[in-house]
C-alpha cells in the first residue's frame, strides 16, 4: 500500500543532499506519497549478446528490483522521486547490478523572494551511437556506462511593481559516467531583468549570463553573454520581437572562427487564441545565420508542440536535460480535466512514461559520450493525445551536430569510432507510444521507436528499429502482472547487423 504523510520522507535515497536544501518548507502544508515496490521479472531472449545471425546464442534473465516513488505536492513545494535498484542473473554476461533514478524538486522558500530547483538522474547510456546500443531487459554490451547528473540552482526573483521582475539565478550541473571516461561540471550566474512599463503592452528583457565549465580531460571554458531584448505588440494577435548583444566563449575552435562577436535577431509572435501560439525569429551569430521557432496548439484531447533551434552545445549538457519534460508536460495539460488530483495525475504520467522509455533513454537523437563542442541544429515535433482510458505520444526528432572543436580528445574515449566520424552527425527518429485501459483490471501498452544515426565526415550510417508490446493485469489491490513481447533490429553498412526477439513476464507488487 501507498504511504502517505506529510512529516516524513525516505531515507538513504540518492537525492537527499539535494532535498535537504528544501526542509526550511512548512512541511504540514505538503502531501506526501512514499510508494515502496518490488519487481521480479523473467526474460527470455535469442539474441542476449547481439550477435549477427548464425551466432545468435539465447538466453534466460531474471530479475530482481526492489524501488520507491516518493511525491510531495504543495502550494510552495513539488518533489517527484522515481528510484530502482536492479540485480540480473544471465548465464551470458553473468550477474549485474545498476541503479536507476530519476529526481525533481522545487520549492518557495520565501514567499516572492528565494526558490531553489534540484535534480538529479542515474542511468544507463550508450558510449558510441555505432554499433550495439542499449535494450531494456538485457544484459549490458561494453558500448554502455553509467551516468550520473546532478543539478541545483538557487534563485532571487521578485517583481518591483512599475519597474521590473528580476532574477539572479546560480546553477551547478555536474555530469559524471565514473572513471576517466566523462566527468564534467559547470558553474554558472545569471541576472535576468524584464518589465512592462505602465502596462502599455510592450516589453523588455536583459539579461548577463556568466558559466565556467570543468571537463576533467579539458582547461577550464569561460562562457559570458549579455543581451537586451524587446516585443512590440500590433494588434491582440500579433507581436514583434528584437533582440541583440554580445557573446565569448573561451574553447579552442577547430572552425577557424573566434567563438565569440555581436549578435541579433529579428521575429515575431502570432497568438490567435489562449491555447494557439506561435513564435520564430532569424538572426546572425558567430557561426552564422541563426533561426527559431517554437509552436504549440492545444485542443480539447490532443497537444502539439513544434520547436527548431540552433545553439553550440556540448553531450554532457544534452546528458543533463530530463528527457521527458516535454511529453510529461504535455500530458499533464491533456489530463488535468479528467484527474483534477495532481498527485493521481503524475502517478499515471510517470507509469506511461516508464513503460514507453523500455525503449532506453535515448528517444529519436541518441546521445554519445564526447569532450567536443558542437553546433546543433534540432528539430523536434511532439504530439500527445490522452482521454479516460488511453494514453498516446508520438516524437519526431531531427538533429545535426557540426564539431567545433578538435576530435583527438576522443580518440581514447571512443576508439571503436572512425577517426573523425563524429565532425558531422545527422540523427533522424521518431518514437510512439500507447496505452490503453481495458477495463479496471486490465490494460493494453505498445511503443515503437526508429533511429538512424549518420555520420557525414565518413560514410557509416546504423538504424536501431525497435517493437514492444505488452499486457498488464492487476492481481489483487497492491499486485500487478504483465508480459511483453519485444523485437529489435539493428543495420550498418560497416557490418554487425543484428535482430532480437524476446519476451519476458513480470510481477509486481507494491506496499
Amino acid at each position: 500500500m501507498a504511504i502517505t504523510t506529510s512529516r516524513r520522507t525516505p531515507q538513504a535515497m540518492p537525492l537527499l543532499p539535494l532535498l535537504s536544501l528544501l526542509l526550511p518548507v512548512p512541511a504540514l502544508a505538503v502531501d506526501w506519497l512514499v510508494q515502496p515496490s518490488l519487481r521480479q521479472r523473467v526474460s527470455y531472449t535469442d539474441n542476449a549478446l547481439r550477435a549477427p545471425p548464425g551466432k545468435a546464442q539465447s538466453d534466460y534473465i531474471t530479475e530482481i528490483a526492489p524501488a520507491i516513488a516518493l511525491i510531495g505536492t504543495g502550494p510552495r513545494l513539488r518533489v517527484d522521486l522515481d528510484y530502482s535498484w536492479h540485480k540480473s542473473l544471465s548465464g551470458q554476461r553473468g550477474n549485474s547490478e545498476d541503479h536507476d533514478l530519476r529526481a525533481a524538486a522545487d520549492a518557495e522558500l520565501v514567499q516572492d523572494w528565494f526558490f531553489i530547483d534540484a535534480n538529479a538522474s542515474v542511468s544507463r547510456r550508450n558510449i558510441s551511437p555505432f554499433g550495439q546500443q542499449l535494450i531494456a531487459d538485457l544484459p549490458d554490451t561494453d558500448n554502455a556506462s553509467t551516468v550520473r547528473t546532478t543539478g541545483i540552482s538557487p534563485y532571487l526573483r521578485h517583481r518591483f511593481r512599475g519597474l521590473a521582475t528580476a532574477e539572479l539565478r546560480y546553477t551547478r550541473n555536474s555530469v559524471d559516467s565514473g572513471g576517466d571516461l566523462l566527468s564534467v561540471h559547470s558553474d554558472e550566474l545569471e541576472l535576468l531583468l524584464g518589465g512592462e512599463p505602465r502596462s502599455q503592452g510592450w516589453t523588455w528583457n536583459a539579461s548577463h549570463d556568466v558559466r565556467r565549465t570543468q571537463d576533467s580531460k579539458l582547461a577550464p571554458v569561460r562562457m559570458q553573454r549579455s543581451s537586451v531584448g524587446l516585443r512590440y505588440p500590433f494588434g491582440r494577435k500579433w507581436a514583434a520581437t528584437a533582440s541583440g548583444g554580445t557573446e565569448k566563449e573561451s574553447y579552442m575552435s577547430s572552425t577557424g572562427k573566434a567563438p565569440e562577436g555581436r549578435f541579433w535577431s529579428l521575429g515575431g509572435v502570432w497568438t490567435p487564441s489562449p491555447r494557439t501560439s506561435l513564435a520564430f525569429s532569424t538572426g546572425k551569430r558567430f557561426f552564422g545565420n541563426t533561426y527559431s521557432l517554437d509552436a504549440t496548439l492545444l485542443q480539447r484531447h490532443t497537444n502539439w508542440q513544434l520547436s527548431y533551434s540552433e545553439n553550440i552545445t556540448t553531450l554532457p549538457t544534452q546528458f543533463a536535460r530530463l528527457g521527458d519534460h516535454d511529453a510529461g508536460q504535455l500530458l499533464d495539460q491533456l489530463w488535468r480535466a479528467i484527474l483534477p488530483n495532481a498527485r493521481d495525475r503524475r502517478l499515471r504520467i510517470a507509469a506511461f512514461l516508464r513503460y514507453a522509455n523500455k525503449l532506453g533513454p535515448e528517444r529519436g537523437a541518441i546521445n554519445y559520450f564526447s569532450h567536443r563542442y558542437f553546433l546543433q541544429k534540432q528539430l523536434q515535433l511532439t504530439m500527445a493525445r490522452a482521454t479516460a482510458k488511453s494514453a498516446m505520444v508520438v516524437g519526431v526528432t531531427a538533429v545535426d551536430r557540426t564539431a567545433q572543436t578538435a576530435s583527438g580528445i576522443d580518440s581514447a574515449l571512443l576508439p571503436g569510432m572512425t577517426f573523425g566520424s563524429e565532425d558531422r552527425m545527422r540523427q533522424v527518429g521518431g518514437n510512439l507510444g500507447w496505452s490503453w485501459q481495458a477495463n479496471s483490471r486490465s490494460s493494453v501498452n505498445v511503443d515503437a521507436g526508429y533511429a538512424s544515426v549518420r555520420s557525414l565526415s565518413v560514410p557509416r550510417r546504423d538504424n536501431n528499429i525497435t517493437v514492444t508490446a505488452g499486457y498488464t493485469r492487476i492481481l489483487q489491490p497492491n499486485m500487478t502482472a504483465s508480459i511483453d513481447v519485444r523485437h529489435v533490429r539493428h543495420t550498418s553498412n560497416r557490418g554487425g547487423d543484428y535482430r532480437e526477439n524476446g519476451v519476458s513476464a513480470t510481477l509486481t507488487m507494491q506496499f
